[in-house]
């Protein structure tokens, strides 16, 4: 049975079927390259925490449609943390970090079934990171990951300058950050983001047997031996992600930070002047 066949219709941009004990959570944008929206991010957020609850299902697949994995967060629309007088006061750009990526990459971290990523194309910015919070990462020839930030003017979100480090080392994250180049599915691998590249027509079928295999296993064990893991490099996520949205509420008080948004916004090489 293909997983798709039995489809929720609650949500056409974010697909959703369960297949023999297998949650599959398909991104369904393939236009906006899946760029997350946020109503998107409520419905994995919603999908996960059920995955959690659910006995039935014993493990999670994210994925999507089209070319691309998810090209990060839908600015377009997005709240932007002002007071309804249209004012920032403090404290609201990092309100809304922590109650937007922070809570979509921790509630991957926390499901309690094992999650499988099955990049299908471009993963970038928070699609990237949305990636690397599963517990395996399964990625097509064509897959690319693209640590997009710096190219907006922009700090990492979404726990990246949490989840790199601990999976690279802090030079490798650092290079990646800082330049913002395409990384290639293959030297992904290489450096330990991917656990097994494929060729495009096999992602479906790798990632339907991965996840069948962990299905069949210990659920129960599987998540306890998850939490073990994700908690010996955990001591201090409270600390990195208070930093993270910190690190935010005061770059985007900078002109070249709202350059960097205004700019992609309207498909127009930013004019960053340093400020």
């Amino acid at each position: 049975m293909d997983p798709l066949d039995s489809l929720d219709p609650l949500d056409s941009l974010v697909l959703h079927a369960t297949d023999n004990g297998v949650s599959w959570i398909t991104l369904n944008r393939p236009d906006a390259m899946n760029a997350v929206t946020w109503d998107q991010r409520e419905r994995i957020i919603a999908l996960l925490a059920e995955a959690s609850a659910d006995p039935g299902v014993r493990a999670v697949v994210i994925t999507a449609t089209g070319r691309g994995f998810c090209a990060g967060a839908d600015l377009r629309g997005a709240p932007t943390g002002a007071t309804p007088g249209g004012e920032r006061v403090a404290g609201d750009i990092a309100r809304t970090i922590r109650q937007g990526a922070q809570r979509l990459i921790t509630a991957v971290l926390d499901c309690e079934k094992p999650v499988i990523a099955a990049v299908n194309g471009t993963a970038a910015g928070l699609g990237a990171h949305l990636a690397l919070a599963c517990d395996l990462v399964l990625a097509a020839e064509s897959a690319r990951f693209i640590e997009v930030f710096v190219r907006r003017g922009l700090v990492p979100d979404g726990g990246g300058a949490y989840l790199l480090p601990r999976l690279v080392g802090p030079q490798r994250a650092k290079e990646l950050m800082f330049f913002g180049d395409a990384l290639a599915a293959a030297d992904a691998e290489r450096m330990g983001l991917v656990n097994r590249v494929v060729a495009d027509g096999e992602l479906a079928a790798t990632a339907k047997e991965w996840a069948e295999r962990l299905a069949a296993g210990p659920t129960r064990a599987l998540a306890l031996t998850k939490h073990l893991v994700n908690a010996s490099l955990d001591a201090d996520r409270t600390s990195a992600l208070a930093a993270e949205a910190w690190a935010q509420e005061i770059n985007m008080r900078t002109r070249d930070a709202n350059e960097g948004v205004a700019s992609f916004v309207e498909r127009r090489t930013p004019k960053y002047r340093g400020l």
